[in-house]
């Protein structure tokens, strides 16, 4: 049987180059979205698996979440739902989501990180072990 690997990310691996201190929050960054990288930042300087070269996307991440949870607190204070709010919202909530499973800030990404089992080729491909 072939396997596939379209589509599959590669597990992620403690990287020879990876940080092993926390740099400075950016300054431009929001208070929601500077909270976020403190929260997070000690996780991956610990997991060795961020780089110098990795930060711009550390800081994007952070940037959609801080933007997300800001549009939160807005709608909130509404009456009525704005729904073009909700729908930047969204897409705020979306970007932070696949930037986060690129970094090992989800489950399945660190389940990854981990080293999941490999498939044993067994006969019934939806057998659930």
């Amino acid at each position: 049987m072939s396997v596939h690997s379209r589509g599959v990310k590669p597990p992620a691996k403690a990287d020879s180059e990876a940080l092993t201190k926390a740099p400075a929050v950016p300054k431009y960054l929001s208070k929601l979205a500077q909270a976020e990288w403190r929260r997070i930042m000690p996780q991956l300087i610990t997991r060795r698996i961020i780089t110098r070269a990795d930060l711009a996307g550390v800081e994007s991440y952070c940037v959609a979440v801080g933007a997300a949870r800001q549009i939160a607190d807005t709608m909130t204070t509404g009456e009525l739902p704005d729904l073009k709010l909700g729908g930047l919202q969204i897409r705020y909530m979306q970007t932070a989501r696949q930037l986060a499973a690129e970094y090992g800030l989800t489950p399945t990404s660190r389940a990854r990180i981990g080293g999941a089992k490999e498939d044993d080729d067994s006969d019934n491909p939806l057998a659930v072990t």
